[in-house]
């Protein structure tokens, strides 16, 4: 396949969305002629892009404690990072490739990707597809993985909003339909543990800004136990009412206030890239599921593949 960089948008109504073939990167995000994404003007800058920016992440999003699991009575050693983890499928997970863009209308778009046996250090050959569909305001990924063999797989896209257009997150107004989350220690890999969110920082049952909810502004990492349900899993709103609604299948949900995010690449004119300047609401299962006993299990099998349906949809209200 060809290592040049492409590119569709897809339009529907006041909604614009760019989707670039390297990493299934939304590189902007429109609505009503306001950029709701974080995103770097040259679709090059994606080739190395430390904080994920706009990705499908995978093979298994966020973090697995020093990159090790078992599988089937076989010990698997992943790529670690700095923090002695494995993060985001490695350093050449799908987010790294050059996916396959197949233009589906004016509204659509499929991207197909490979990955071979002992890709990133995983097992099996796994075929992965990701179906964008923008209705109306609404923008919906269908994410597939068909392995030759059990594997595990756990997708997330990592776009970083801000409603605004620019400036704090801190001043939108979250709610989240999770009364759980899986706390974690300092390396941010969960200790195992899921706690009511109830009386802590991390309650969004009712919304509410994350300056109130966060006062000294220590930021967000980490992952909510999402209770189900038909409703939205997470809601976001900015100071004019500009509106994030987001509906998934998965059991989790990573919040992310970009504590670490710094301009690696030029932005898009206008937009600062820094801590609080996005946030990330993060579909997923949950981080290192492979090493923790009652986390929703993550393997998947020729008979059993893999799906996630994600919807996120930005309109004002």
């Amino acid at each position: 396949m060809t290592d040049t960089i492409t590119s569709h948008v897809l339009a529907d109504g006041d909604t614009a969305v760019t989707v670039l073939s390297l990493g299934c990167a939304v590189q902007d995000w429109q609505v009503a002629g306001r950029r709701v994404v974080l995103g770097y003007d040259d679709p090059e800058a994606y080739r190395d892009n430390p904080r994920s920016m706009g990705i499908v992440v995978g093979r298994v999003a966020n973090r697995t404690a020093q990159g090790r699991f078992t599988l089937d009575g076989t010990d698997w050693q992943l790529p670690v990072g700095p923090g002695g983890h494995h993060l985001h499928g490695g350093p050449n997970g799908l987010g790294k490739r050059n996916w396959a863009l197949t233009p589906d209308g004016p509204r659509g778009a499929v991207l197909r990707l490979s990955s071979p046996h002992l890709d990133q250090g995983y097992p099996g050959a796994v075929d992965f597809e990701v179906r964008l569909t923008l209705d109306g305001s609404a923008l919906t990924w269908e994410m597939t993985a068909r392995p030759d063999r059990p594997t595990p797989v756990n997708l997330a896209q990592h776009l970083y909003f801000n409603l605004a257009g620019a400036g704090t997150v801190r001043d939108h107004v979250l709610r989240l339909n999770a009364s759980r989350y899986t706390p974690a220690g300092p390396d941010l890999v969960p200790t195992g543990e899921v706690l009511p969110v109830t009386g802590s920082r991390y309650d969004f049952l009712a919304a509410r800004s994350l300056a109130e909810a966060d006062p000294q502004g220590a930021g967000y990492d980490l992952n909510f136990a999402l209770d189900g349900g038909t409703g939205p899993a997470a809601e976001l709103v900015a100071p004019d009412g500009m509106t994030l609604r987001l509906w998934t299948d998965q059991p989790g949900l990573q919040l992310y206030t970009s504590t670490s995010l710094a301009p690696f690449a030029q932005p898009w004119p206008g937009v600062a890239h820094g801590p609080w300047g996005g946030i990330c609401l993060e579909a997923q299962g949950f981080p290192n599921a492979l090493n923790t006993p009652g986390f929703p299990p993550i393997v998947v099998t020729p008979d059993t593949p893999y799906r996630q349906v994600t919807t996120i949809d930005i309109a004002p209200r």
